[in-house]
């Protein structure tokens, strides 16, 4: 028989009767898909069994956060990529896998996560894609509020936004770190697609369009050369952009398709982004640090000397070291005027050489160095 390769397992070829005449039997190939399907849900049952074991394993906990460990999920899926040879594409097999394991970790209780709401924003996309549907997410109004729901313990993790591949930063989550205790964890890509939302549905009456700022930005183009007299209103989410034309034919919003669900709005136009790759990463928030994944990155922020060379000086051990830097930003420091710290993010574990080596010295050369998360580079 034939052996997919790298899967190990054999694959069951067509019977004669399946096959005869060249021409597949309907009734055989449906049955065939029904056992399939008993064996597939008996192995998860088996799967959600050998879970619970895990959590006998570790005694007695507090609660569900301390069953979640971000380091192990992402070696599972790692590992369901390596031996994937299609037909399904690695993404939509990571996503079944996922909610195999959000389904099993629910067992215990489930995660709190807060995300930037309302619902229907595409901060509940990532928080889902990460966590699950099993997951209880928590729409909260703002940045902060997420920060400081995650920090007073009322949320397990939250998920924010950090950055757009068109847009660059959102700057008010990387100036919350500069006062939080709180830790990454984890990492969310989330391909960004924009639709216009209407209650009509016809562009002729759209007078206005609200969105975020970072999707009108993200829309310039085609708004210049579709709506170019509409009038453009930033607020607080997509989602609330949704809310708001679901109350008037002459307003629109630019929103992710699932707000057209959620708020009873018609898809008038899209996907309108301008950049094809629009893709936004976002940041998963914890209280504590985990363990090394094998595939991590780290984020640190970084307070240097007012003087001649000090950003060399930090970041020449990172070189010599052959640790790559994905991303180097500047922001106030708010300890004082004209005073700045450096947000780093670099390849490797904080735990493991060489990155922990380059870290401590790092101390000779910056008044402050702050490990702000190790975590797992994001899997698809």
């Amino acid at each position: 028989m034939a052996k997919r390769k790298g899967s190990g397992a054999p694959e069951k070829m067509p019977n004669a009767k399946t096959m005869s005449c060249g021409k597949p039997d309907l009734a055989e190939v449906r049955a065939q898909i029904d056992g399939i399907d008993r064996q597939i849900q008996a192995l998860i049952a088996e799967r959600a069994k050998w879970a619970r074991q895990v959590g006998k394993a570790k005694g007695k906990l507090a609660a569900a956060v301390d069953y979640y460990r971000p380091e192990r999920e992402a070696q599972v899926l790692r590992r369901v990529v390596d031996r994937n040879d299609g037909p399904l594409a690695d993404e939509m097999l990571v996503r079944l896998f996922r909610e195999i394991m959000s389904a099993c970790l629910a067992q215990q209780e489930p995660l709190k996560v807060g995300y930037l709401g309302p619902e229907g924003t595409f901060s509940q996309q990532a928080m889902l894609k990460h966590f699950g549907h099993s997951a209880k997410g928590y729409p909260l109004t703002s940045i902060e509020e997420v920060f400081d729901e995650v920090a007073a313990g009322h949320a397990d993790f939250g998920v924010v936004p950090v950055e757009n591949s068109g847009q660059g930063t959102i700057q008010s989550t990387l100036d919350m770190f500069l006062s939080s205790p709180l830790k990454i964890c984890g990492e969310v890509e989330l391909h960004v697609h924009q639709y216009l939302l209407s209650r009509s549905g016809r562009v002729d009456d759209i007078e206005r369009v609200y969105s975020h700022a970072q999707s009108l930005a993200q829309c310039r183009g085609w708004l210049r050369q579709h709506l170019p007299k509409a009038e453009l209103q930033a607020l607080a989410s997509n989602a609330e952009a949704a809310r708001r034309a679901r109350n008037a034919d002459d307003a629109a919003a630019i929103a992710g398709e699932s707000a057209a669900h959620v708020y009873g709005l018609k898809i008038v136009a899209g996907p309108i982004e301008d950049r094809p790759d629009n893709t936004t990463r976002f940041l998963v928030l914890g209280r504590a640090l985990f363990p090394p994944s094998g595939h991590d990155r780290t984020s640190l922020l970084v307070f240097v000397h007012d003087q001649p060379g000090a950003l060399y000086r930090v970041l020449e051990p990172l070189a010599r070291r052959g640790i790559s830097m994905n991303r180097i930003e500047s922001r106030p420091a708010h300890t004082g005027l004209w005073q700045y710290a450096f947000f780093i993010d670099v390849g490797g574990h904080v735990e493991e050489a060489p990155l922990s080596d380059a870290l401590a010295e790092l101390g000779d050369f910056a008044t402050q160095v702050r490990v702000l998360g190790s975590y797992p580079v994001a899997v698809l």
